[in-house]
């Protein structure tokens, strides 16, 4: 069978066309505040070849700042601590090829150093991921993961909602959470500590998590997606990585500046939340003193001190035996900890695309 003969008439105008949101059936309010950027968001992304070479010039060269990309790429506040080409890299706007050939003409242009290296490091990460979705197929999307684990996995919608809205109670993951269903996009640190705190701290089936992200992201990739989430709930038989968000939130954000973009005052307002009354106690408050308990009464921090009051049930979860208990867990206090540091700075986590 033939294909139709093309319509008559600009085919690239009839092409281009895409229904409006108020035609999708979205409330004009609804569909009105989902063509304006959320001023918090790290940048305003606009798709296309374009726009994503224009990026390129910016971040690597007019701003120069491929050359200290490793020592800044932690960063979870403002457009500069990462490439952020992981949206136009998500949706074929640009090549890992190209984004690759711009970085060995930086390297000939200016400098060649460990910085420009680990970029090239991490788009190798979207090739493994790749890899692994073609080689593991459906076991990417399933309970158990590559491994098989049977372990069972906690049902606690309550517990799961809060994790979407960010309001957990933990500083880092909220504000994470909300920056995330603001703008579509959250830094790499971010991405790790959100999906260490679900499946470890909350117990909370891993893939609910992948939907949540797969749902919001704009760099949304069904590889990198899925296969990140289930490598970190431990389900790849790599290295399991536990992270301890308030250490995290010590090491990453030591002043606060992120938390306090996405979680206080007008930010609260922007994003439909009533902000807190004079003299009121905000959650950075609520942190500090939690924080001064864990002080008092040992290192467990704020589930210790939950459990001490017979706190939220499955809080604290234990991976059972089933291949989710064995791996590094960041923040276990004192000379452990930094007898521990070392070993697992040898092998660097794997980047979360949303560089």
């Amino acid at each position: 069978k033939k294909l139709p003969p093309l319509p008559e008439g600009d085919v690239g105008e009839a092409l281009r066309f895409l229904p409006t949101l108020q035609e999708l059936g979205y409330p004009e309010a609804e569909a009105t505040a989902a063509q304006v950027d959320d001023p918090r968001g790290v940048m305003p992304f606009e798709g296309g070849e374009k726009a994503a070479l224009a990026r390129v010039q910016k971040w690597m060269f007019d701003d120069d700042k491929l050359q200290e990309y490793f020592e800044i790429r932690n960063g979870m506040l403002g457009e500069g601590y990462s490439s952020k080409l992981s949206p136009w890299l998500a949706l074929g706007c640009i090549s890992p090829r190209r984004v690759w050939e711009e970085a060995q003409r930086y390297e000939a242009e200016r400098v060649k150093n460990k910085s420009t290296y680990w970029l090239v490091f991490e788009l190798t990460w979207r090739d493994f991921y790749v890899y692994m979705a073609k080689g593991q197929g459906s076991k990417i999307f399933i309970p158990g993961g590559v491994t098989g684990d049977k372990t069972p996995w906690r049902k606690d919608p309550a517990a799961l909602a809060k994790w979407k809205d960010g309001r957990t109670g933990d500083q880092l993951v909220d504000a994470n959470m909300r920056e995330l269903q603001a703008t579509g996009f959250m830094s790499n640190r971010g991405r790790q500590n959100v999906a260490s705190y679900l499946i470890f701290d909350l117990g909370v089936d891993w893939r609910y998590g992948a939907a949540h992200f797969e749902e919001h992201l704009l760099d949304y990739d069904p590889a990198s997606n899925w296969g990140n989430w289930v490598a970190a709930a431990g389900l790849t038989g790599q290295r399991i990585n536990k992270f301890n968000t308030r250490k995290q939130l010590n090491d990453y954000d030591p002043q606060r500046k992120y938390v306090r973009h996405w979680l206080e005052g007008s930010q609260d307002r922007a994003a439909g939340r009533s902000a807190p009354a004079a003299g009121a106690a905000t959650p950075v408050d609520e942190e500090a003193k939690r924080e001064a308990r864990a002080e008092r009464f040992g290192t467990g921090g704020y589930q210790n001190d939950q459990r001490a009051k017979g706190g939220a049930k499955g809080a604290g979860y234990a991976p059972g035996k089933g291949g989710r208990g064995k791996g590094s867990r960041d923040g276990a206090g004192g000379d452990e900890l930094d007898r521990k540091k070392g070993r697992w700075r040898k092998a660097e986590e794997p980047h979360w695309q949303g560089a």
